[in-house]
């Protein structure tokens, strides 16, 4: 059994939130670069010059990408074979609380959705566990905007419904949310489960944007759906052109045969995410 001291996590996660919130995700990069060069439309293509030069200040500078440095989410893989000597909730809240303090980042957390005061050191953090084998940890920090977060949506579908309907919903999702979320987005697609599941799925798939699908039936559906996402003509800050979404991932899991649930996690262009193995 490998002991892992709840410090080290308090450590490891501090750092995470600062590096996540200040550098880029190198595919985020990569992609905007990309559709800057492909990109048609003259007002979009100022706003991914600026959007680029802001990723390359933040690091310059070390400030944050985003004045919005979100609520944190963690992933959290801890194998069997380890023991964590100390509270695990404790010691990740504690380096989210470290983290946003000395990085100077932005407190947004309230203490509850109606009495909705400040928690001053942008803790709790939603944190989600995952017992895997080995005796390794991976700890993924997501800070995640609500400007993109709040334009998500969740939706259960008939069976019937099929893949039209779930290409139909996450097209929707993107229309009805308009140049809100900070376009060009990254759009994450949860299949399946039950409906918190596939809402869990959809986080997911925001931190592996960039991947490539093993399954080709869903590479495909993901192609499609970019397709059809930029097709809407949003663009970039809501200036049009061609560039909506920078990339679709989805993810799915076995389901009732009653049910289709179909969640649309929607990330903003500087969609953040570190991650560490101890």
């Amino acid at each position: 059994m490998r002991e892992v001291s709840a410090d080290t996590i308090t450590e490891v996660v501090a750092k995470l939130c600062i590096s996540a919130n200040i550098h880029s995700d190198p595919g985020i990069c990569a992609a905007i670069k990309q559709a800057r060069c492909k990109e048609t439309s003259h007002l979009a293509k100022g706003a991914l010059d600026v959007i680029i030069e802001n990723m390359e200040v933040a690091i310059t500078e070390n400030m944050p990408i985003c004045q919005d440095t979100g609520m944190v989410v963690v992933f959290m893989d801890i194998g069997q074979d380890v023991h964590v000597s100390g509270d695990i909730s404790q010691a990740i809240n504690e380096g989210v609380r470290q983290g946003y303090r000395d990085g100077y980042l932005r407190l947004s957390v309230v203490d509850g959705p109606l009495t909705r005061k400040n928690t001053k050191d942008n803790t709790p953090a939603v944190i989600h566990y995952n017992v895997v084998p080995g005796d390794q940890i991976k700890l993924t920090v997501m800070p995640k905007g609500f400007g993109s977060e709040n334009k998500s949506a969740l939706k259960m579908l008939k069976p019937s419904d099929g893949l039209a309907g779930i290409e139909d919903f996450v097209v929707e999702t993107v229309r009805n949310a308009g140049p809100d979320p900070c376009p060009p987005l990254v759009v994450g697609v949860g299949i399946g489960g039950t409906m918190e599941k596939a809402a869990l799925l959809a986080k997911e798939a925001l931190g592996q944007m960039f991947e490539k699908n093993a399954d080709p039936t869903l590479a495909e559906l993901e192609a499609r759906l970019l397709e059809k996402i930029n097709a809407l003509g949003i663009g970039v800050a809501g200036f049009k052109g061609n560039t909506t979404a920078l990339g679709v991932r989805v993810l799915t899991y076995a389901t009732h045969i009653a049910g289709l649930p179909v969640a649309v996690n929607l990330g903003c262009h500087v969609s953040r995410h570190k991650s560490a193995v101890l």
